[in-house]
């Protein structure tokens, strides 16, 4: 594996990426069927950095699935409360998505979570090291579309 970067990076998404997600779900909500939702507070609020007003089709391109299964997500954060349906200031006819004070403290305990995550992981490391490696990881988000 050494000298492939790309596959390290794949590699690691895939190990962590249910992992964290079903670990933080259990924790946060004692159930681990609420990752659907964590996901898609995680999408509103990524969506929310460019586009005050996050629809269906951001939370869709957010989470990289099809407009129905995202439109099946958030139905579902919704009948949990963590989100809410309103119509856009700009247009009536489009609904835009926010969270309600349940969803907001959902999506803070999820990102203390992945924080607590990445500390543990990273406990053995110089400092310097896991320092460096944080910046590069917000670099390389800071590049998603």
């Amino acid at each position: 594996m050494e000298g492939r970067p790309g596959a390290a990076l794949f590699r690691l998404v895939r190990y962590w990426s249910r992992r964290w997600i079903l670990q933080a779900s259990e924790e946060l909500t004692g159930e681990q069927r609420r990752v659907q939702d964590i996901l898609v507070l995680d999408a509103v609020a990524a969506a929310s950095r460019h586009d005050p007003e996050v629809a269906v089709t951001d939370v869709a391109h957010q989470l990289g699935i099809d407009r129905s299964g995202a439109s099946r997500f958030v139905t579902a954060a919704v009948e949990h409360g963590y989100l809410e349906r309103r119509a856009s200031a700009a247009d009536a006819r489009r609904a835009v998505l926010t969270l309600t004070p349940a969803g907001h403290e959902l999506l803070t305990g999820s990102h203390a979570w992945q924080e607590e995550a990445f500390a543990r992981l990273t406990a053995g490391w110089d400092p310097e090291d896991a320092t460096r490696f944080a910046g590069y990881l917000q670099r390389l988000e800071s590049e998603l579309p």
